[in-house]
């Protein structure tokens, strides 16, 4: 045991001493360089390509700011039948009545583009003795008819005031008679495609009045031109165009044009356009042709146009609407008579608005 302790305490002195020890590292002759591989493959990733649905939404959204599309549908119409045992007199009558109108305006820096396009078609039938025999028959006859189209290229002057051009055509779709039995027989009808057809065109100033509550555009035109088409020469009536099949007047143009909404859904809608125009250049070659007549005396060189029209909306529910219509016209070329125009019509309706 004694000798157990005097190894482990010689053990535990030789531990506590100081160790050195010599190590040499022979030199190395060559070196070789480490090279490493990246075995994971790698794309370019393009910045377009990461913001294409970004991209789309902008031009989404930038064409909605600078297009803005009303189109609204109309179709009226009523139906009156009495039996043949009704003790008062009555005749069985059908009215229809389709109206269309579209507006666009297109806004871009100081560039604005406007185009209008509408079309009105309307038919009735009622039933009348076409041989005097006694005899009655249903006969359809066109009350309402006309096609209006217009484009309206302006640029930016100063504030409220634009220049630009007014290009506008008017005619109707199918031919029209004096009286409902006339269709039926071989009479030359009043009216047809392009007769009378109107082309107005002007150069001028446009000013908008800044106000939500009364927004009024006054276009001035000093420069204008207003053209009237007779393409069917067997028409009962010239239009005023005496020779040939189309006349041109120049001289300056006046048009209003209002058009406001009411109510939180639009229930009450006013639109009106009064045009005026006023010639100082006209077809003279006609006039030495021109017979005057009783209804319509010789007129002088300087012939006023003017055209009034008035319509209103009013919603009874999204889908259902009553429509106000009055229209006055005044063409001395034509007739020196006021034209009058009057609807009352109620019926379904179809609204759409992108803004």
């Amino acid at each position: 045991m004694k000798k157990f302790y005097a190894i482990t305490t010689l053990a535990a002195l030789f531990m506590m001493g100081n160790a050195t020890a010599q190590v040499s590292i022979d030199e190395v002759a060559t070196t070789t360089e480490a090279t490493f591989e990246n075995e994971v493959k790698g794309d370019v990733v393009e910045a377009d390509f990461v913001s294409e649905a970004k991209r789309r939404a902008d031009r989404i959204a930038l064409r909605k700011e600078r297009n803005t599309v009303d189109f609204s549908a109309n179709l009226h119409g009523s139906l009156t039948a009495f039996s043949k045992s009704w003790q008062a007199a009555g005749d069985n009558t059908i009215t229809i009545l389709a109206n269309v109108n579209f507006l666009h305006t297109f806004k871009k820096g100081k560039f604005t583009l406007t185009n209008t396009a509408s079309a009105k078609f309307g038919y009735n039938n009622m039933k009348i003795d076409l041989m005097g025999d006694g005899v009655q028959k249903g006969v359809w006859f066109k009350n309402v008819d006309e096609i209006a189209l217009s484009t309206a290229p302006q640029w930016a002057m100063v504030k409220n005031w634009t220049y630009g051009a007014n290009i506008k055509f008017r005619t109707q779709f199918a031919r029209g008679y004096d009286a409902r039995g006339d269709q039926q027989k071989d009479v030359n009808p009043v009216s047809n495609f392009m007769t009378p057809g109107y082309l107005d065109a002007s150069l001028g100033f446009t000013y908008v009045l800044p106000s939500e509550k009364f927004p009024l555009k006054v276009n001035i035109s000093p420069i204008a031109m207003s053209a009237t088409y007779r393409h069917d020469l067997s028409t009962t009536k010239d239009y005023g165009v005496l020779t040939g099949r189309s006349k041109y007047e120049g001289g300056l143009s006046l048009q209003l044009d209002f058009d406001r909404t009411w109510g939180k859904n639009g229930w009450l809608r006013y639109r009106t356009t009064a045009y005026s125009f006023y010639g100082w250049i006209t077809d003279l070659s006609s006039m030495a042709k021109f017979e005057a007549t009783e209804d319509k005396p010789k007129y002088e060189h300087v012939v006023p146009t003017v055209r009034w029209e008035n319509t209103i909306d009013i919603k009874a529910t999204k889908y259902i609407s009553t429509q106000i219509y009055v229209q006055l016209y005044y063409n001395k070329a034509e007739i020196n008579k006021l034209q009058v125009q009057s609807m009352l019509s109620v019926g379904l309706t179809y609204t759409f608005k992108n803004k």
